[in-house]
């Protein structure tokens, strides 16, 4: 087998690779916005589907791993060729993480479905468009290696931690005005707080593709720069 070969075929790796972790993300971002609308509507049956359409996605996140792991052990990749693959394997752990957290919402969804509305009803439409704006901008750097687009999406995460702080103070106060409120509202809790962390792990999706992009790593660099 020629040179030339081995790195055409490397080159085909990748590219599978690519279109296998782009898959792996159009199914998260799915399930992100068919829970939601299961949340809205709710739509008990739908939710509980959902909340068990996750098994796509964990078989591409194997298939991507094994993929990532014969390439390092065959190819002995050097210089952009190891970050690309570092950055996709921890790509692909963030998305099956977003996968997951679309089921837990799903899950909220079908329990919430049994009972009436918050009164007066409490809208999490828009921190989930944010959140899956965030996720969509952060892959949308990974396809054409945007550094500085990934770069805002690290800002952005702020708002949506601001948002889950607002949602929180409104629950809480919801609670203490009703005890009967008390079920719905955790239920609301916990998926803005999954909501809350989607946007998490876009942020890191986000991080990578700077590591992938420039060879900088901006990881925790708030909490390093704090220490210096």
């Amino acid at each position: 087998m020629t040179h030339d070969h081995i790195l055409k075929q490397f080159d085909r790796d990748l590219a599978t690779l690519k279109d296998r972790i782009l898959r792996m993300a159009g199914m998260v971002e799915d399930h992100i916005a068919a829970s939601m609308r299961a949340l809205i509507d709710q739509d008990g049956a739908n939710a509980v589907r959902l909340a068990n359409a996750d098994r796509p996605v964990n078989l591409l996140e194997m298939e991507c791993d094994e993929l990532c792991v014969k390439l390092i052990a065959l190819r002995q990749p050097v210089g952009s060729d190891v970050r690309l693959l570092v950055a996709s394997l921890k790509i692909i752990t963030d998305l099956e993480r977003i996968g997951d957290m679309a089921v837990n919402i799903a899950e909220r969804a079908e329990v919430l479905a049994r009972s009436p509305k918050l009164n007066p009803p409490l809208d999490l439409t828009g921190m989930a468009s944010k959140t899956q704006e965030m996720l969509r901008d952060s892959l949308d750097s990974y396809v054409h290696g945007d550094a500085a687009k990934a770069e805002e999406i690290l800002v952005r995460d702020d708002m949506i931690d601001a948002a889950f702080r607002d949602v929180f103070a409104t629950l809480i106060a919801h609670m203490k005005r009703d005890p009967e409120n008390v079920e719905r509202a955790v239920g609301l809790l916990f998926i803005a707080k999954h909501l809350e962390r989607i946007a998490d792990h876009s942020t890191n999706i986000a991080e990578m593709v700077i590591y992938l992009v420039n060879g900088k790593d901006v990881r925790h660099r708030f909490s390093v720069e704090n220490r210096r």
